[in-house]
């Protein structure tokens, strides 16, 4: 919002923060807070087709890209990565914007300008570090002709929410699609990772965290040609999820609320619980909005993706993550506000019917979890 005054930069930690180099007036900073996703997430209002545990929904689909490449290098069946080469080669669009690994850091990201195919699938593939795409926004908006972002689902609702401020936005942003996103995890993790390969960071020239199949591997190529991985049970369950920042802990909307259309995995279920199997990759599709139905019907008409019909109930046991995590954010937060701790407002999400929907035990455990961690 103010990129003569605020810089994005990594901190020790190993997460991105923005870094004030002058201080910012207090009309600024109400407008910054008005806007950032850290401080507030908001609907304006409780829309018909609103579901408590997933959001605003028009369609529930499974699918997956019908081209097997973008199939095959896409996270979860490649279904976003489909909708993006659809866009550009149907000319609704110019060029897409998303996240890749940075040029000169195999461990890091940076914001992507795609215009062709091939460009989008050198993009495809999760990133399980931070990343910043809106850090960059004023030089997106002034770039000639529209374009559609792909974020983070807080990276969307901060787009949706400076939208407002900027009509003209609209206009320039036709579609805004996201994925279900379960944290972000600190650089550390992945240097975490690299140290039980054994591998120093200097020495890595690619590091994918996912793609290349589904799940795919988490895997590391050195300078030397060397190649070492792990699966993704492995690289997410033991390590990098130890590395997820707080915020995103006691966030209501993991599964992108804002977007026209969300992609996430479909994962099949065993025992009741995700089993990550390495198999054909197939995609969870929500739209989301008109915009967003309208987009994945057009694909599919162009025989972009292929997609079923899901029963909304389903979701739960493809995604049991982001349920029981928005059951819990109202005693996190409760945490928060009894230690006097800033906390972010969220508004018009049903979170104090959403903790009902657990045991007293369960939010209490979840509320004393918490407030050990902030005491420790």
């Amino acid at each position: 919002m103010f990129p003569d005054k605020v810089k994005i930069a990594l901190r020790e930690d190993g997460y991105l923060r923005p870094v004030a180099h002058t201080p910012l007036t207090a009309e600024e900073n109400g407008k910054l807070f008005d806007i950032c996703p850290g401080a507030l997430i908001q609907h304006e209002s409780q829309q018909t087709n609103y579901h408590p545990h997933w959001g605003p929904l028009v369609e529930v689909r499974t699918g997956h890209a019908v081209d097997p490449t973008t199939r095959h290098e896409g996270s979860s069946g490649g279904v976003l990565s489909g909708l993006l080469i659809h866009l550009l080669e149907s000319k609704q669009v110019d060029f897409v914007a998303h996240v890749k690994a940075a040029s000169d850091d195999p461990l890091g990201n940076e914001l992507s300008i795609s215009r062709t195919r091939e460009d989008v699938l050198a993009g495809a593939g999760s990133r399980y570090a931070p990343s910043a795409p809106l850090a960059k926004l004023a030089v997106l908006l002034a770039l000639p002709g529209r374009f559609a972002f792909v974020g983070k689902p807080c990276d969307v609702a901060a787009l949706r929410r400076y939208e407002k401020l900027n009509p003209g936005v609209s206009d320039k942003v036709p579609f805004m699609l996201s994925f279900m996103c379960a944290g972000i995890p600190s650089r550390k993790g992945t240097l975490a990772i690299l140290d039980k390969f054994g591998v120093p960071p200097e020495q890595v020239k690619s590091f994918a965290y996912r793609g290349d199949g589904w799940p795919g591997k988490t895997t590391a190529i050195t300078q030397d040609n060397q190649r070492f991985e792990t699966d993704y049970s492995t690289s997410w369950g033991t390590v990098l999820n130890r590395h997820l920042q707080f915020r995103c802990k006691i966030c209501p909307d993991g599964t992108g609320e804002f977007a026209d259309v969300v992609g996430a995995d479909a994962w099949y279920g065993k025992d009741g619980y995700p089993d990550f199997a390495e198999r054909e990759g197939r995609s969870l599709v929500l739209s989301r909005t008109s915009k967003g139905e309208a987009l994945v019907q057009s694909a599919k008409a162009a025989n972009a993706i292929a997609t079923e019909p899901l029963a909304v109930e389903e979701i739960a046991k493809m995604q049991p993550y982001q349920l029981n995590r928005k059951r819990l954010v109202l005693s996190r937060i409760a945490a928060l506000w009894l230690t006097r701790r800033p906390a972010p407002r969220y508004a018009h999400f049903p979170l104090f019917r959403l903790a009902t929907q657990l045991s007293l035990r369960e939010n209490i455990s979840s509320f004393k979890g918490t407030l050990r961690r902030l005491i420790a």
